[in-house]
């Protein structure tokens, strides 16, 4: 299935943040960077943001990290990292990150710097400043922002080197395949090809094919055309990556769940397995006792 529920959103641009923090910086906010002393660590403090704004966790339609870093002059800072991925207008948006940028300097008392990326495709939709004024009182809190449309044609993928450059390139390509989805299978194998081609290590590319992988969501069918076509050409280059991490997690998932399937859910196990392992009769050494056993606990076979 394509849909992708709340939780979906948030940790597919949380897991790309936590694995390319620094791209992430360097890419869209260069300037943040280049005053960033990375030998010294960060470090990401989730649960603590997760308290300071729990009581608007149910409505939140966005990811988000909260992250410490420090500076090269060896000050200490805390950032927000906020990134709309819904790609939707929200009213009150630059109060309520004026809001939890207070929260959050009210906790720790250090200065909180807040950063924004919208993925939405609404070229007037561009929130930037929350503002009062009134009988000479003043204030006003302008937060840095990018918004993803606005690298449409800007990025070669060939010559791509930022991995926010690909994450960038497959949100837009999604974007634009909205309506074609063989168009869309032909620029997902493309971009998980691109990853091999550029000679990076296993694990740099399963990061990056978790996140093309969940933004670039194909039916089932095409979703089948999508694995047969990287498993041929994971044999090719020996280099099975990806369709060996995928195969373990089903026979992992597998174990899990024998309690709890159904006789759907044993279909749609087996179609994927079918996919992902290298014969029928290691399937069949695999799993027959796993069948049977959902089999007799359904009522459908018995000795």
């Amino acid at each position: 299935m394509e849909s992708k529920n709340k939780s979906d959103y948030d940790s597919g641009w949380k897991e790309a943040i936590e694995n390319f923090f620094e791209d992430f910086l360097l890419f869209y906010f260069p300037d943040v960077h280049i005053d960033i002393d990375f030998s010294k660590g960060i470090e990401f403090l989730d649960k603590e943001f997760n308290t300071i704004v729990k009581e608007s966790k149910e409505t939140k339609r966005y990811a988000d990290k909260l992250v410490k870093v420090y500076l090269k002059t060896g000050e200490e800072k805390w950032i927000l990292i906020h990134i709309e991925v819904q790609g939707s207008y929200e009213e009150g948006f630059e109060l309520r990150l004026y809001v939890y940028n207070y929260r959050i300097y009210d906790k720790y008392k250090m200065e909180v710097i807040t950063l924004v990326v919208l993925t939405d495709e609404d070229e007037e939709y561009r929130p930037e400043i929350y503002e009062v004024s009134r009988w000479g009182f003043e204030h006003r809190f302008k937060f840095p922002m990018v918004k993803l449309i606005d690298y449409r044609g800007k990025i070669d993928i060939d010559k791509a080197e930022n991995p926010f450059e690909i994450i960038t390139y497959a949100h837009l390509k999604n974007l634009e395949t909205r309506r074609d989805k063989e168009e869309r299978l032909f620029w997902k194998v493309t971009l998980v090809k691109a990853l091999y081609g550029k000679g990076y290590q296993k694990e740099y590319i399963l990061n990056l094919y978790r996140f093309i992988d969940w933004v670039m969501g194909l039916p089932e069918d095409l979703s089948i055309k999508f694995h047969e076509e990287l498993t041929k050409y994971e044999e090719e280059r020996k280099m099975p990556y990806i369709t060996t991490a995928e195969r373990i997690g089903i026979e992992k998932g597998m174990e899990k769940g024998v309690n709890k399937t159904n006789k759907e859910a044993i279909v749609k196990l087996h179609t994927r397995a079918n996919m992902q392992a290298e014969s029928i009769a290691e399937i069949l050494e695999l799993e027959i006792d796993f069948v049977i056993d959902v089999l007799k606990e359904k009522g459908f076979y018995s000795l």
